[in-house]
């Protein structure tokens, strides 16, 4: 005689993890996008000083007319998606494919690692462009002198101390984690709510990124808020339920933002990468 055992789904749906934006403490700059897709900044070209004359009628020096430069930024990303969630699959579907939690897995498994991403390519690009892209093999040895140097660019380029970031891919942080001088953020003074934060190193707050976000080689990622800026300008979610042609819901969104570094502040930005 022949057994028919049962086949039972759980209403309890079981996605990849997530953990939601990463990079954006690394964007702290503002600009505004209202209205258009291009942004121009100036920016003044100062004056080297000279000496003084006690005679004479230009005791100054000769006047010059003050110059400028303009740097242009433009938004580059437009991406959408469209999802349908049909009436009579969800009936017979044990009630599982709801809009909301859909909404939230799109948001929390692709939206947000694209932007993440999309960051840390931008911040890769800057440190390259700035010739701050600078080859190192990490073991436990180096993992926090190497964290050091790249401080010490930024030091020479007059970046603020205070405040700066570090993306540090799990392999770096491993490393850096063995160094007596890395400090838990249980161990800090000053509780700070960032995503991703792992820890602090030479005042440097230390975010951990998975690798997969970064671009190719990348050990770690050093830059300063400030100089970067990650604007969106739209951001939006809709559901329509039945719509012509469907029944139940259709599900769209669509995101129009990008990520800059002022042309002025790339050196700002570093990057340790790998062979």
């Amino acid at each position: 005689m022949a057994v028919n055992l049962a086949t039972k789904y759980q209403k309890a749906i079981d996605q990849v993890f997530s953990v939601g934006s990463l990079t954006k403490v690394g964007f702290g700059g503002k600009f505004d996008f209202t209205g258009s897709n291009i942004v121009k900044a100036y920016t003044l070209v100062t004056q080297a000083l000279g000496n003084y004359t006690r005679t004479g009628t230009s005791r100054y020096g000769t006047p010059t007319e003050v110059a400028d430069t303009v740097a242009t930024y433009t938004l580059a990303q437009d991406k959408s998606f469209s999802a349908v969630i049909d009436k009579g699959n969800y009936l017979q579907g044990n009630l599982v494919k709801t809009t909301g939690a859909f909404m939230k897995a799109q948001m929390d498994e692709q939206v947000t690692p694209l932007m993440d991403t999309r960051n840390l390519a931008v911040l890769t690009a800057t440190a390259i462009a700035a010739t701050q892209d600078v080859l190192t093999v990490i073991t436990a040895a180096n993992a926090y002198s190497t964290l050091l140097t790249a401080g010490e660019a930024l030091d020479e380029a007059k970046v603020p101390s205070n405040g700066r970031v570090c993306f540090a891919n799990p392999t770096y942080y491993k490393f850096l984690k063995l160094d007596d001088q890395f400090i838990l953020p249980s161990d800090m003074a000053q509780k700070m709510v960032i995503k991703g934060l792992v820890g602090e190193a030479d005042g440097v707050k230390i975010i951990k990124v998975p690798t997969s976000y970064f671009p190719a080689n990348t050990n770690f990622i050093l830059t300063h808020p400030k100089a970067n800026v990650n604007p969106r300008q739209l951001e939006e979610l809709f559901t329509h339920e039945n719509p012509p042609g469907i029944s139940g819901a259709l599900i769209e969104g669509r995101y129009i933002y990008d990520a800059f570094s002022f042309a002025q502040k790339l050196t700002s930005t570093y990057r340790s990468k790998k062979a």
